[in-house]
């Protein structure tokens, strides 16, 4: 039997949901560029696309705005429970813990949009209510007014964001809706796989996205970034970790052997939302010295920058703090979770990969 570390070319499933082009570096939502969605359309247009194969006309555009506000005040219970919740717990167990409370009967059976509508609708509501909890302060009564992510920043803040925050954090939200076959996504199919439902997928999806493999990534980069501090220290800062074969987060990338597409849009946005900041400056010098060095050491590898560069100096840019970067991107990334679950569970089969015994066997 053959053995893949990683299940590194094995195809699980057949998918019309994404198409993740490592070689021409492409990335296409049902039949759609992911930068030109960004660009043009919202989040909740592009979960409709997802999970429903169409982008929705003008009245189903409005209905889909209704359902995402209707669906964001937060239910006694959970306040509650997240209220109970040890402070030092971080923000991305608190998800996974509210998240696993939400599953009532209504849950049962096939995922639905309906379904992920709810789930995904009330992650800015949990994260924004422990916020405020920790802090000792009132969260600001919702507005159904808001779109989604400006509803997020506005709960977060208590204002209303401006119109550049809110573009920018969209194109984020769109461009890391959806990542083919990744490690959380491949989670939430083999729950639904077993005919679970949709709140155990996501649950642990949030799980699989918690590793700093795969979700922490933007923090490491910001952490990073830091540490270095001054260009003067680029390179020497540089040059240590690499000498010590370390990796540098924001650099390289399991699929992608050109640039990472939606590293490239957010590096965009980021630097018209931060021209001229000392950070952003830096940022983009030390892209520069790391792609410089990388190929010195690494040559012929193909490294490039990656989403998660990019997306740390957006969120800077935007206000978010740190331990935000994470819990946003599962935010984000509910919207493939659920549309992969419900592609699973319309044309299902157990997901059960076998295993190469290597232990000792009896005389």
């Amino acid at each position: 039997m053959d053995m893949k570390p990683g299940l590194e070319g094995v195809a699980a499933a057949e998918t019309k949901i994404s198409l993740v082009d490592g070689e021409r570096g492409r990335l296409i939502y049902r039949g759609h560029r992911a930068e030109d969605l960004a660009r043009t359309r919202s989040p909740e247009e592009v979960a409709f696309l997802l999970w429903n194969g169409t982008l929705p006309d003008p009245d189903e555009r409005e209905a889909v705005r209704r359902q995402w506000a209707g669906a964001r005040v937060l239910p006694g219970y959970l306040k509650g429970l997240i209220a109970a919740i040890p402070r030092e717990v971080q923000m991305t167990d608190v998800l996974r813990t509210a998240v696993s409370a939400m599953g009532d009967a209504s849950f049962e059976g096939p995922p639905t949009p309906e379904q992920a509508i709810r789930i995904a609708a009330l992650l800015p509501s949990i994260i924004a209510f422990r916020r405020h909890h920790l802090a000792g302060t009132e969260p600001p009564a919702p507005r159904p007014d808001l779109s989604h992510v400006a509803h997020y920043l506005y709960l977060l803040r208590g204002e209303v964001p401006s119109p550049a925050h809110v573009r920018a954090l969209e194109a984020y939200f769109v461009l890391t809706a959806e990542h083919g076959m990744n490690a959380s996504t491949f989670a939430a199919r083999v729950v639904t796989s077993t005919r679970s439902d949709l709140i155990s997928a996501v649950v642990a999806a949030i799980g699989a996205l918690k590793g700093p493999l795969h979700g922490g990534a933007p923090a490491g980069v910001e952490s990073m970034l830091d540490e270095i501090g001054t260009e003067e220290r680029i390179k020497p800062w540089i040059r240590e970790r690499l000498e010590r074969n370390e990796r540098l987060m924001g650099f390289g990338h399991r699929i992608y052997r050109t640039e990472d597409p939606r590293a490239a849009a957010l590096r965009e946005i980021a630097v018209r939302l931060a021209a001229g900041e000392p950070w952003l400056s830096l940022a983009v010098r030390v892209e520069e010295e790391a792609l410089r060095l990388l190929e010195e050491y690494k040559p012929g590898r193909r490294i490039r920058t990656n989403v998660e560069y990019y997306a740390a100096a957006l969120f800077r840019a935007v206000g978010l703090p740190r331990e935000l970067f994470t819990p946003t991107f599962i935010c984000s990334r509910i919207v493939g979770w659920a549309a992969h679950a419900m592609e699973q569970a319309e044309h299902n089969r157990l997901i059960r990969p076998d295993a190469v015994y290597i232990g000792p066997l009896p005389d």
